[in-house]
């Protein structure tokens, strides 16, 4: 599938439907490296129980999984310097050669998981196998998000930026709703426990090289942004990290943007599964159920709020989940930990997406609307790594280490005190939507 050329040159009144299906096809194709992306995320955290026993010799279980969990967060350590790549090659070769070259290297992460022979079989190179895969899916993840942030925010109509932002997210959720839904067919339909533990651990994997192969053939035919075309005509590239660094203000902005909603959305997502499990004492099956039924709500929330900040900005927003986030999370857990009831704990889950989804939805257009052409997938994807790293992929470790501790409300807090910070800077930048930087190019 080609994605054919979007004419940018259109006036802020230039919208109509044969539009809109141009540039959300674009986007989508632009995106889809976020739903492998998650998908990869998802897998292996949902998978770890039946494969980590192949790699890890240890006999107590618990070791195997804190093991598997160790390799899990070195993807997350490994991410920013994979913004710097890739983000180093879409402002200065292109967003479509860089977006190609990072689901490419998705696709060799997933398959040497898949084909990587056991412990049992070659020793120590079965986890040294699996850490360099696991290098390989995070530096991809690291440059996937700055690069296809930018990339659909450029390809979008300025007056429907927000829109796309929401439909961008929409994979996002997307790939760890399908990996649960990967795990039910197998669990339910198709493998034994002890099929899985054995082989069937290795299909998601497959299926996620699959997924790689298949993005990585749309994306050779994208058409690159005018944005970048008209940037690299003016702009002398080799001045690059010149102009990065003239922008490291605004990058400190995105990290103070970026604190609480990533720990709010690594919150609801990654961890909710476990919370659900072992706070809550719901069984598998309705732990995944009432995951899975509030990633679909979270869904369909995207678009919706993006449409509403093309309406009245992206600042009025991101102080709404400021605020509320602030003032809510805390009464939010407590209630949902107390609970017994499936239904309550998915009501409750779908309350937080309704307040967290004022962050989600738009933030990456908020992020690329902050730096001008020249710099700006490095200056949204590498910010946001550092971020997410530290405050997005802790917060299982952060969590569960306060629940260790027998004071599992301190997490709450902790979750609430990250929001209230980028509360702050919330207050304090201006409205992205009427101070963009989209076509300035340095």
């Amino acid at each position: 599938m080609s994605v054919k050329p979007v004419d940018f040159a259109v006036t802020t009144d230039g919208y109509d439907a044969a539009d809109m299906r141009k540039r959300v096809k674009a986007i989508l194709v632009g995106s889809i490296g976020n739903l492998i992306e998650w998908y990869d995320v998802y897998a292996y955290s949902a998978f770890a129980l039946y494969f980590a026993g192949a790699f890890f010799p240890a006999s107590d279980p618990t070791a195997q999984q804190l093991a598997a969990a160790s390799l899990f967060a070195v993807a997350f350590l490994v991410r920013p310097i994979g913004s710097v790549i890739f983000g180093y090659l879409a402002d200065k070769y292109g967003r479509r050669n860089a977006l190609t070259a990072s689901v490419l290297l998705m696709c060799f992460g997933s398959l040497l998981i898949a084909v990587t022979p056991t412990y049992a079989t070659i020793g120590v190179g079965a986890p040294a196998l699996l850490a360099l895969a696991r290098i390989l899916q995070g530096l991809s993840q690291g440059g996937e998000y700055g690069t296809s942030a930018t990339y659909l925010s450029e390809v979008s109509h300025p007056n429907r930026r927000g829109f796309y932002s929401g439909v961008w997210y929409v994979t996002l959720i997307g790939g760890q709703l399908t990996a649960i839904l990967v795990l039910l067919v197998l669990q339910k339909l198709f493998l034994t426990p002890a099929e899985l533990k054995a082989w069937g651990w290795r299909i998601p994997f497959v299926i996620g090289a699959i997924i790689s192969v298949y993005a990585f053939t749309m994306r050779r035919d994208m058409h690159e942004t005018e944005l970048f075309k008209e940037s690299e005509k003016i702009v002398k590239k080799d001045s690059l990290w010149v102009m990065l660094a003239n922008n490291w203000k605004t990058m400190l902005l995105v990290v103070g943007i970026t604190v609480g909603g990533t720990s709010a959305f690594y919150t609801y997502t990654t961890y909710m599964q476990k919370f659900l499990k072992l706070s809550v004492g719901l069984t598998d099956d309705q732990t995944t159920t009432v995951t899975g039924g509030a990633l679909l709500f979270a869904i369909m929330l995207q678009p919706l709020y993006g449409a509403l900040s093309d309406k009245i900005g992206r600042k009025p927003l991101l102080i709404a989940f400021g605020v509320l986030g602030t003032l809510g999370t805390y009464p939010l857990l407590t209630t949902l930990q107390g609970t017994k009831s499936p239904l309550v704990a998915f009501l409750l889950i779908c309350i937080a997406w309704a307040i967290v989804s004022g962050y989600t939805a738009l933030t990456a257009t908020v992020k690329a609307e902050m730096f001008p052409t020249s710099v700006r997938a490095m200056g949204v994807g590498i910010p946001y790594a550092l971020t997410a790293a530290i405050f997005g992929g802790s917060v299982d470790a952060v969590a569960l280490s306060f629940k260790n501790a027998g004071w599992e409300q301190g997490f709450y807090w902790y979750a609430t005190g990250c929001i209230f910070v980028s509360l702050i800077f919330y207050l304090l930048i201006p409205d992205t939507k009427k101070h963009s930087k989209m076509a300035q190019h340095v």
